[in-house]
């Protein structure tokens, strides 16, 4: 079983390199989208992973995804994708988890911080709640965590829909289009880390507009 995980990642020297290790020591290949970074990611980055793509810029994490999806259909041979940030607030020993999924043939795995948001803002908290109980009636599947980023996903799954968003609703679309193609979404608890003082490129109130924008768009394309 092929398996490769995709990590966006912008700035992230501190952290980068110490999960790129844990990652590669369970046989995962891996894949980083450097999203125009002004420290040493890049560099960290080739010298630990197996494929590093660079935007000249910083087009945010939904960009970054979407490339390396694209990437890793046209070029590379795989059975799945896991997508995770490059932060830290996704633990490499919550990996073990989505690979024995894996085994199972599982279509589409997602993380499930809600469980014990523990440290989760209550305004992301809140945020969250909504976003989920709304895609999980457009999927037709209940899915607790729509919004995590850590996913374990098919490679049939991802060659058989188009996606077309390239911000924050990237996570959103790939669920809905994928549901409606039939496919099972499966959640496994994870541990949700956050870090006190750390900046966040969460703004609820304009991402919430833009999710609600992005939900009408999909109504009137027949979803």
């Amino acid at each position: 079983m092929k398996v490769w995980a995709l990590i966006p990642a912008y700035n992230e020297e501190e952290n980068i390199g110490s999960l790129l290790s844990e990652i590669k020591g369970r046989g995962i290949s891996v894949a980083v989208i450097d999203d125009g970074s002004t420290d040493k990611t890049y560099e960290i980055a080739k010298d630990k992973s197996d494929i590093v793509l660079r935007n000249t810029k910083n087009l945010g994490k939904g960009s970054s995804i979407r490339r390396g999806i694209v990437f890793l259909l046209d070029n590379m041979d795989f059975d799945y994708v896991i997508t995770m940030d490059a932060d830290n607030q996704h633990s490499p020993h919550d990996l073990d988890k989505f690979l024995k999924e894996a085994d199972k043939k599982a279509d589409f795995v997602i993380g499930n911080r809600m469980g014990s948001p523990r440290g989760m803002p209550f305004i992301r908290l809140a945020t969250n709640s909504f976003m989920s109980f709304v895609v999980s009636k457009i999927a037709g599947q209940r899915i607790p965590d729509t919004q995590c980023g850590f996913r374990l996903i098919k490679k049939n799954v991802l060659s058989s829909i188009s996606i077309t968003t390239s911000k924050f609703e990237i996570e959103s679309e790939i669920i809905i289009k994928a549901a409606r193609k039939g496919f099972i979404i499966k959640s496994v608890p994870i541990e949700s880390i956050y870090f006190k003082g750390r900046s966040s490129n969460i703004r609820p109130f304009y991402d919430t507009l833009r999710f609600i924008k992005f939900i009408a768009r999909l109504k009137n394309e027949g979803y």
